[in-house]
């Protein structure tokens, strides 16, 4: 049986890092069609309209770090800055961003707890390295549409940094994240539509407002902080990695950044090539247009018309701007797309709470959801090493009500609690 694998939960240290000591960032590359945009200049999305990624002079850098040298650091996210683009050690912008821990649900399966990062999500390690690089790049006014967490990442980032920041909710977002967003500084509205309404919103404010649009994936950077759930996970597995991940797929940005990871580390060396994890991209039955091109074989997810209300609201994205990286990733890694019916999204997330102690949020209960469906249907056997991503606190959505009451003034019937 896998034991659970602790992290060393310190929070994160730069004393260990000089102002001047080089990054390998060496220039941006159009997700599609390879062209080359120059690195320390701010870019949004390609020419062809497409997501950015971040290269590095990877020979450069294995020959100036190796894995002793990373075991002597601390834990967390600023750990692995050589594979992340920020220059300067003062660009820096945390909020204590540690190592999150893999916790054992049984003989195979892990869950990589994202839940003890700050604002509660793993949204904190995109927007971090999103808005450190703002900071380096000297942007002050940011937007992005959200779902719930993401804004949160971003209003608290960007009040640490000194920017404004706006953001976009669809109406049904929960309560909670909205105020969230609201106390860490940011301004929010709700908006009467979908995620992608607000992202229209956004996007068409960018003259008039003045802002960066921070949208998922038409930045290049949060994919970076991203990545660092691929570089931290082999890192706490001995640099084995495990033979599959289920990952709640909305705009799909840890995924893309993930594949990535192991591709870096699997160029140095660090990791076998051969021997990487299949990609699962898990999505609400009610908005699933990753799990319809992959079943479709089309490399481009078109738009879900009339999502449907789900309680796991993160992975309600009807377009994603990444749609043909998800799918890149998830073919070349063999793995596949599922889609998970709201019943045991809910059930699933109520079984784990209660026979484990382990409040996963809906967005996480949908990655059990969809192992067990795997399962059943020969995708996945119980005897491969599976690690499922709980991306945020349980504690962020509303919890079924419980109405059991005591008259403290009354005998208590202490048969009848049981």
């Amino acid at each position: 049986m896998i034991q659970q694998v602790d992290s060393l939960n310190k929070p994160c240290r730069f004393d260990f890092f000089m102002n001047d000591l080089p990054t390998f960032f060496n220039h941006l590359e159009c997700g599609l069609e390879g062209d080359r945009y120059e690195a320390d200049v701010i870019h949004g999305l390609s020419k062809a309209g497409k997501p950015l990624l971040v290269r590095y002079d990877l020979d450069a850098l294995v020959r100036l770090l190796d894995r002793d040298e990373l075991a002597r650091r601390p834990g967390g996210l600023w750990r692995y800055r050589e594979f992340l683009p920020v220059r300067r050690t003062e660009n820096i912008v945390s909020l204590g961003e540690i190592e999150t821990p893999l916790v054992s649900l049984g003989e195979n399966l892990l869950v990589k707890d994202e839940s003890r990062l700050p604002t509660g999500s793993f949204k904190a390690r995109g927007l971090c390295l999103a808005v450190s690089m703002a900071k380096e790049l000297g942007i002050s006014r940011v937007a992005m549409p959200t779902n719930g967490n993401a804004g949160a990442a971003l209003a608290a980032y960007a009040s640490r940094a000194g920017m404004e920041s706006f953001v976009f909710c669809p109406d049904d977002t929960p309560e909670i994240n909205v105020r969230e967003i609201a106390a860490q500084g940011a301004k929010v509205w709700r908006v009467n539509g979908l995620i992608n309404d607000c992202g229209r919103i956004v996007g068409e404010g960018k003259e008039p407002m003045g802002w960066f649009d921070f949208s998922t994936l038409k930045e290049p950077y949060r994919i970076e902080g991203k990545k660092t759930m691929g570089l931290e996970l082999a890192d706490q597995m001995d640099w084995k990695l495990p033979d599959v991940i289920f990952y709640p797929t909305g705009g799909g940005t840890g995924l893309i950044g993930m594949w990535k990871a192991f591709a870096e580390l699997a160029e140095i060396g660090w990791i076998d090539g051969k021997k990487l994890p299949r990609m699962v991209a898990v999505q609400s039955s009610g908005c699933a247009p990753i799990v319809r091109a992959f079943e479709a074989g089309e490399r481009f997810a078109g738009l879900w018309e009339n999502a449907g209300a789900t309680l796991a609201a993160g992975i309600r994205v009807p377009v994603a701007v990444g749609d043909f990286l998800i799918l890149d990733a998830v073919r070349e890694s063999g793995g596949f797309a599922v889609a998970v019916e709201e019943d045991s999204i809910v059930e699933s997330w109520q079984r784990i709470a209660r026979e484990t102690g382990f409040l996963l949020c809906p967005e996480g209960a949908a990655t059990y959801a969809a192992y067990q469906k795997s399962l059943e249907n020969g995708l996945v056997s119980s005897d491969e090493t599976a690690v499922l991503f709980n991306c945020a606190t349980g504690l962020k959505y509303e919890l079924p009500p419980t109405g059991e009451v005591l008259d403290c003034t009354r005998p208590v019937d202490y048969a009848g609690l049981d």
